[in-house]
């Protein structure tokens, strides 16, 4: 298996979006024990223009690590109990990332995944190209990948909301 790098996601987050639909996430745990899940599903957020991005509303502390380095992982807080993973991809100073919506068989949304894999507020800013503790594998698979719009995101309007920017591998 080969560990997924920079460059993989110093690309367009559309591009690392769709092609990361399919790899394998791998965490080592606290007893050394390895998890690999399959991403399900992945969705695209990027640039200020985009209303269902954090960075919409431009730099805050809380949307610094958009504007950063790709391959970092942005992880934050939903509804006050769900720790969301994102990975920041493309160019710095450009706010962009892609969400790891959901894994194979049951971890059908990205609370779900993450929990499933132990991710919390401790994972924000680190790399995921360059760690021990987690990363990204492609083991050669290849599978068909559809769209869709991306879920949730209503408040951001028609147009961005009904954007075909979540990535579903058919496994």
């Amino acid at each position: 298996m080969k560990r997924l790098d920079y460059d993989f996601f110093h690309r367009d987050r559309l591009t690392v979006a769709k092609e990361l639909a399919g790899k394998i996430i791998a965490r080592k745990m606290p007893d050394r024990e390895i998890i690999r899940v399959r991403i399900a599903e992945t969705e695209a957020y990027g640039g200020e223009e985009d209303k269902a991005c954090h960075a919409s509303k431009g730099r805050t502390p809380r949307t610094e690590l958009l504007y950063g380095k790709a391959g970092v992982i942005y992880v934050y807080l939903c509804y006050g109990m769900h720790w969301l993973m994102n990975i920041i991809t493309g160019e710095e100073g450009r706010p962009e990332g892609v969400l790891l919506r959901a894994g194979e068989g049951k971890l059908s949304g990205p609370a779900k995944l993450t929990k499933a894999i132990g991710v919390d507020k401790r994972f924000n800013g680190l790399s995921i190209c360059d760690n021990e503790e987690i990363w990204i594998e492609d083991d050669g698979k290849s599978f068909e990948i559809s769209t869709a719009p991306r879920v949730g995101i209503d408040y951001a309007g028609e147009e961005w909301a009904g954007k075909p920017w979540r990535f579903i591998a058919n496994i």
